[in-house]
């Protein structure tokens, strides 16, 4: 029996969306078990049967205003410094939230504890592409602002691993996010990355990808630092939900005729909707901890919950972080 530890009030719609989401995976996978930690009151409020799922009160709260490592250290009876704990403490396999993203980091980090050869940790979430459902992996899109090319390496390592075991991609394709497909592209970090990568051991490099193809689906994995991969997935984001906003408003406020034709093209745009409908690649792994960590949006549904639970179980069954760690002590003893 395989046991997720879940911050039961992270997030905007907590902790409703969390214990509904949990109920239909307890009910779908019957090898988990659950153990929720916040308002015991509240969540009782929510839960229909609690077959396999445990509440530990709590009685403190991470604010999505407050400050992550000052939290952590100053709110250590909250659920997500809780539920972190049952982690480190092996009384938990993993863990989920939808709360304070740098908090889980900073949680995830000083509490879970790191990779001993991975030197920073990574976010990881999974992007729609053009010709797949399987999505796009970009790492760190917001961990590090800054980062050294061992880091880059680091996580394309891990994220190959993630993409072989929880995509079942055979050879999964990591490509370099740079200002330029050729090789000799970018600033003195990407040249030094681009080099090391080129040169890794069971990872499928191919070379530079520009931020115009991320979603073109020519990668299966894509690297980059912190401050990169967070600017060009808000861009990413951002634009795609004007786009979309934009179409509707062009389709529904344009007269009778217009309207007319929408409908006559709405089973054709569904597929377009589905694409950016990203709750089925579930939350964004914090990649490089000793045990599964993964951060939900804030604004998650009940459905997102449980495909994130669906993400966790893969990684659990696949064995996902040993692999890992498995991987960096050969490259030790080769050194």
């Amino acid at each position: 029996m395989m046991k997720i530890a879940v911050d039961a009030m992270g997030g905007d719609n907590a902790p409703q969306v969390i214990v509904e989401g949990i109920e239909k995976a307890r009910d779908e996978w019957t090898d988990l078990e659950f153990v929720l930690y916040g308002d015991e009151t509240k969540i009782k409020e929510y839960l229909k049967d609690d077959k396999r799922i445990k509440i530990v009160n709590t009685d403190e709260e991470i604010l999505g205003t407050d400050e992550p490592v000052k939290a952590i250290r100053s709110k250590k009876n909250s659920s997500m410094v809780l539920a972190a704990k049952s982690v480190k403490n092996k009384e938990a396999d993993a863990m989920l939230s939808l709360g304070n993203t740098g908090a889980l980091l900073a949680a995830g980090i000083f509490i879970v504890g790191r990779i001993k050869q991975v030197s920073r940790p990574a976010l990881m979430p999974t992007l729609p592409v053009t010709n797949s459902s399987l999505g796009v992996n970009v790492l760190d899109v917001g961990a590090n602002a800054e980062a050294k090319a061992t880091y880059l390496q680091q996580w394309a390592i891990m994220g190959s691993i993630y993409a072989h075991d929880i995509k079942q991609i055979e050879e999964p394709r990591v490509a370099l996010l740079n200002n330029g497909t050729e090789s000799d592209k970018g600033d003195p970090l990407h040249k030094e990355a681009y080099d090391l990568l080129k040169n890794t051991e069971g990872i499928n490099f191919i070379g530079n990808v520009e931020s115009n193809d991320i979603l073109a689906g020519v990668a299966d994995v894509i690297v980059t630092d912190g401050f990169t991969g967070n600017a060009a997935l808000k861009a990413t984001e951002g634009t795609a939900t004007i786009l979309l906003s934009q179409l509707k408003n062009a389709l529904l406020n344009n007269g009778f005729f217009t309207k007319m034709g929408a409908a006559i093209v709405a089973p054709s745009l569904k597929s377009l909707k589905d694409m950016f409908d990203t709750s089925k690649a579930g939350g964004a792994v914090l990649l490089g901890l000793k045990s599964p960590v993964v951060k939900a949006h804030g604004a998650a549904d009940a459905k997102t919950v449980f495909y994130t639970v669906k993400q966790i179980y893969g990684m659990l069954l696949n064995d996902t972080i040993n692999k890992s760690n498995k991987y960096f002590e050969q490259m030790e003893e080769k050194k």
